[in-house]
Protein backbone atom coordinates (compact mmCIF):
# COMPACT_ATOMS: atom_id res chain seq x y z
CA UNK A 1 0.00 0.00 0.00
CA UNK A 2 1.22 3.51 -0.80
CA UNK A 3 2.36 5.49 2.23
CA UNK A 4 0.73 8.77 3.28
CA UNK A 5 3.50 11.36 3.25
CA UNK A 6 3.15 14.44 5.46
CA UNK A 7 5.39 17.29 6.57
CA UNK A 8 5.91 15.35 9.82
CA UNK A 9 7.22 12.15 8.17
CA UNK A 10 8.71 13.61 4.96
CA UNK A 11 12.36 13.56 6.08
CA UNK A 12 12.11 10.00 7.40
CA UNK A 13 10.21 8.49 4.44
CA UNK A 14 11.64 10.53 1.56
CA UNK A 15 14.87 12.35 2.33
CA UNK A 16 16.48 9.53 4.34
CA UNK A 17 15.32 6.73 2.02
CA UNK A 18 18.05 4.54 0.53
CA UNK A 19 15.58 3.54 -2.19
CA UNK A 20 14.01 5.58 -5.00
CA UNK A 21 10.80 7.34 -3.94
CA UNK A 22 7.71 7.94 -6.10
CA UNK A 23 5.52 10.77 -4.78
CA UNK A 24 1.96 11.21 -6.03
CA UNK A 25 0.59 14.72 -5.34
CA UNK A 26 -3.21 14.41 -5.39
CA UNK A 27 -6.52 15.68 -3.95
CA UNK A 28 -9.86 14.03 -3.15
CA UNK A 29 -11.77 16.27 -5.59
CA UNK A 30 -9.42 15.60 -8.53
CA UNK A 31 -10.82 13.23 -11.18
CA UNK A 32 -7.50 12.37 -12.88
CA UNK A 33 -6.02 11.75 -9.40
CA UNK A 34 -8.71 9.12 -8.78
CA UNK A 35 -7.84 7.58 -12.16
CA UNK A 36 -4.14 7.24 -11.29
CA UNK A 37 -4.72 6.06 -7.67
CA UNK A 38 -5.12 2.33 -8.53
CA UNK A 39 -1.94 2.52 -10.64
CA UNK A 40 -0.02 4.03 -7.71
CA UNK A 41 -1.30 1.25 -5.42
CA UNK A 42 -0.28 -1.37 -7.99
CA UNK A 43 3.22 0.17 -8.09
CA UNK A 44 3.36 0.05 -4.28
CA UNK A 45 2.78 -3.72 -4.41
CA UNK A 46 5.06 -4.38 -7.39
CA UNK A 47 7.99 -2.35 -6.00
CA UNK A 48 7.66 -3.34 -2.33
CA UNK A 49 11.16 -3.54 -0.85
CA UNK A 50 12.68 -1.89 -3.96
CA UNK A 51 11.14 1.60 -3.85
CA UNK A 52 9.05 3.82 -1.57
CA UNK A 53 5.65 4.81 -2.98
CA UNK A 54 4.00 7.77 -1.28
CA UNK A 55 0.91 9.93 -1.70
CA UNK A 56 0.71 13.58 -0.68
CA UNK A 57 -2.71 15.20 -0.35
CA UNK A 58 -2.14 18.77 -1.57
CA UNK A 59 -5.10 20.12 0.42
CA UNK A 60 -3.66 18.77 3.68
CA UNK A 61 0.05 19.23 2.92
CA UNK A 62 0.22 22.63 1.24
CA UNK A 63 3.80 23.22 2.40
CA UNK A 64 5.02 20.13 0.51
CA UNK A 65 3.04 21.08 -2.61
CA UNK A 66 4.68 24.52 -2.48
CA UNK A 67 8.14 23.03 -1.85
CA UNK A 68 7.80 20.94 -5.04
CA UNK A 69 6.12 23.80 -6.96
CA UNK A 70 3.10 21.63 -7.80
CA UNK A 71 0.78 23.65 -10.07
CA UNK A 72 -1.39 20.85 -11.48
CA UNK A 73 -2.46 17.51 -10.09
CA UNK A 74 -1.83 14.72 -10.28
CA UNK A 75 1.91 15.40 -10.41
CA UNK A 76 4.25 12.49 -9.76
CA UNK A 77 7.91 12.83 -8.84
CA UNK A 78 10.67 10.25 -8.58
CA UNK A 79 13.40 11.12 -6.09
CA UNK A 80 16.71 9.42 -5.51
CA UNK A 81 18.95 10.46 -2.64
CA UNK A 82 16.49 13.23 -1.83
CA UNK A 83 16.83 14.78 -5.32
CA UNK A 84 14.12 14.92 -8.00
CA UNK A 85 15.24 12.76 -10.94
CA UNK A 86 11.96 12.57 -12.87
CA UNK A 87 8.51 14.20 -12.97
CA UNK A 88 5.25 13.82 -14.87
CA UNK A 89 2.04 15.82 -14.74
CA UNK A 90 -1.30 14.13 -15.30
CA UNK A 91 -2.59 10.57 -15.10
CA UNK A 92 -0.19 8.13 -16.75
CA UNK A 93 -0.40 4.39 -17.40
CA UNK A 94 1.35 1.89 -15.15
CA UNK A 95 4.07 1.25 -17.74
CA UNK A 96 5.12 4.92 -17.84
CA UNK A 97 5.39 5.20 -14.07
CA UNK A 98 7.14 1.82 -13.76
CA UNK A 99 9.68 2.95 -16.37
CA UNK A 100 10.41 6.09 -14.31
CA UNK A 101 11.05 3.96 -11.24
CA UNK A 102 13.11 1.39 -13.15
CA UNK A 103 15.34 4.20 -14.43
CA UNK A 104 15.99 5.29 -10.83
CA UNK A 105 16.71 1.76 -9.52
Amino acid sequence: MALTVTVANFDELVMKSDKPVLLDFWAVWCGPCRMVAPTVEKLASAYEGKAVIGKINVDEELALAEKFKVMSIPTLFVLKGGQVVDRVIGARPYEDLAAMLDKAL
